[in-house]
């Protein structure tokens, strides 16, 4: 009974502190000051360089996040520690660049010593404080409140509420300049060439095809086992003179047609009679993920497929292991 009580005790108490964090950003976009938004977005949009965004301790972290976002959304940022800005880091800061500065007091003294050297290179300087009357927003060129109401620590100390509004706050504005850059799915996925939207929207099945392992439709049914042995692909393509493409032989068509033929006809079994005849294919062209769907996405999955040229002529083999094994 214990347990159980502890249990709902410690749902009833996480449940009511997302609550607060998601109110506290909720509040944060009722008070949301227009004029002070688009002056943040246009001087991101306008610098001819960086964004240099900063901050200390938990803000720090949050400040990483934010950089690490815009970057990978099309606009170029970095995070830099004021600590290390002090003591030779600000040679990476120049004229053209922009400064984003996030302090939940907004009198973090690391940031403010800076300011002066900012002012003197022209730099303009974003804040995202919890404070709005305090120095850092005071100095700024524009400041975005990220205050709240209280923090979602039970002693009301721990940074919480406000490094959460802070960061969806940081996350909204490069939202919004990525959204004005006109940043497409193609531009994020380049960015992300490891990921999984990245691998979807840039390998595509010349890849990962294998060179066509091709017979002709008289070559015998051991020519046609031999064939697949040698490639190790479960399948060969059967072309005509010209290359083009007539039909495929997999492992399960070899089988089953050995199967069902008389013995004393296997002598006389080629290719022609085990192929699948006009089977589905692909390009070279084609995303490997879209080739997948073909694959997997009819009433019978097929594990391979011909790759084909503009002329119909066989350049390849995609097999369906090699896609999942790239990570699609």
């Amino acid at each position: 009974m214990q347990s159980q009580q502890s249990q709902k005790s410690h749902l009833e108490r996480v449940a009511a502190l997302l609550r607060l964090e998601a109110g506290a950003i909720r509040d944060a976009a009722e008070r949301l000051n227009g004029e002070s938004i688009n002056h943040a977005a246009e001087l991101i949009l306008k610098t001819e360089g960086k964004v240099v965004v900063m901050g200390v301790g938990k803000s720090g972290v949050i400040a990483q996040k934010i950089a690490q976002t815009m970057t990978s959304t099309g606009t170029v940022a970095i995070f830099l520690h004021p600590s290390d800005a002090m003591h030779g880091s600000l040679g990476i800061v120049s004229s053209s660049d922009v400064v984003i500065a996030l302090s939940n007091s907004g009198e973090t003294e690391e940031l403010l010593a800076i300011i002066p050297t900012l002012r003197q290179r022209g730099v303009p300087v974003v804040s995202i404080v919890g404070k709005t009357a305090s120095s850092l927003a005071a100095h700024s060129d524009v400041f975005l409140d990220a205050s709240v109401a209280s923090e979602a620590c039970p002693l009301n100390l721990a940074p919480t509420a406000s490094t959460t509004v802070a960061l969806a706050l940081g996350d909204a504005l490069a939202m919004s300049v990525m959204e004005s850059r006109g940043l497409t799915v193609e531009d994020f996925a380049a960015n992300h060439p490891a990921g999984q939207l990245g691998k979807r929207l840039t390998i595509r099945v010349r890849d990962l095809m294998h060179a066509s392992p091709n017979v002709a439709a008289e070559n015998g049914w051991l020519d046609v086992v031999k064939a697949i042995s040698k490639s190790a692909l479960g399948a060969v393509n059967v072309v005509d003179a010209d290359g083009k493409l007539i039909g495929i032989v997999t492992d399960g068509d070899l089988r089953r047609t050995i199967e069902r033929t008389d013995p004393q006809s296997l002598a006389a079994l080629n290719a022609a009679a085990m192929m699948t005849r006009s089977p589905v294919t692909t390009t070279s062209d084609l995303l490997a993920f879209e080739a997948l769907r073909m694959m997997e996405d009819r009433p019978s999955q097929i594990s391979v497929l011909p790759v084909v040229d503009n002329n119909g002529r066989c350049i390849g083999l995609l097999r369906l292991h090699d896609i999942v094994r790239s990570g699609l």
